[in-house]
């Protein structure tokens, strides 16, 4: 499976751990950065997951800023995007079994980063149940 993964700098120590812990269960990881703690403009590291998920390029993405909010409204901006903001495991399957989530976002600031490890691992664990939620997935772009 392939993952796309891009944050700010409220979250490159948590990014590099969830890159190293997915790669070390077989996923292939593009990390879209930052690479350092230095402040930076989370869109300009959003979007590039936000494309790589929406072209097919990667199959999911996992999105994380200080608060998990700005991540994920760029996302979304995205036509081909569900980023769903989770901040515990429960959400974490919901947005795959329900939402069809196609990208994981999480507030780094508001959540330990074993609890991060432990949502990624629910969201990639977790298959869209479909049936009445695919109806509501259908309609959910702007046509």
């Amino acid at each position: 499976m392939k993952v796309a993964i891009g944050c700010d700098h409220a979250a490159v120590a948590y990014k590099k751990e969830i890159v190293k812990h997915l790669e070390a269960k077989g996923f292939e990881v593009k990390d879209f950065g930052p690479f350092t703690e230095d402040s930076v403009d989370y869109p300009d590291f959003i979007h590039p997951v936000a494309d790589s998920v929406e072209s097919k390029e990667s199959d999911f993405g996992v999105i994380m800023c200080g608060s998990g909010n700005g991540a994920g409204i760029t996302a979304n901006k995205h036509q081909g995007i569900r980023a769903s903001l989770c901040w515990n495991v429960e959400l974490a399957e919901l947005a795959r079994l329900h939402n069809d989530a196609n990208i994981l976002d999480m507030p780094a600031r508001f959540v330990s980063l074993e609890l991060a490890i432990e949502m990624v691992d629910a969201f990639f664990s977790t298959d869209f149940e479909g049936g009445r939620h695919q109806t509501r997935v259908d309609k959910i772009p702007v046509k």
